[in-house]
């Protein structure tokens, strides 16, 4: 059995089109937009954001925050 490796290119091409047709194309950019490379260090980020807080004072806050976004 051959297989035929084909560019990545008309592999993108043709995935994004069969994307568009079944879902649309709002619903292919944000499934698409998942697997975008993020920026940053989330570990350094997260250690700003949290340093010296529980687990439950980190809950609580986010309880809190939900509250009062309803």
């Amino acid at each position: 059995m051959t297989t035929h490796i084909h560019p990545i290119a008309e592999v993108t091409q043709r995935g994004t089109s069969a994307l568009i047709r079944e879902m649309g194309v709002v619903d292919t950019i944000r499934f698409l937009n998942q697997f975008r490379a993020g920026s940053g260090d989330y570990t350094q980020d997260r250690h700003k954001l949290f340093d010296g807080l529980s687990a439950k004072e980190i809950i609580n806050e986010i309880k809190a925050q939900r509250k009062t976004s309803i």
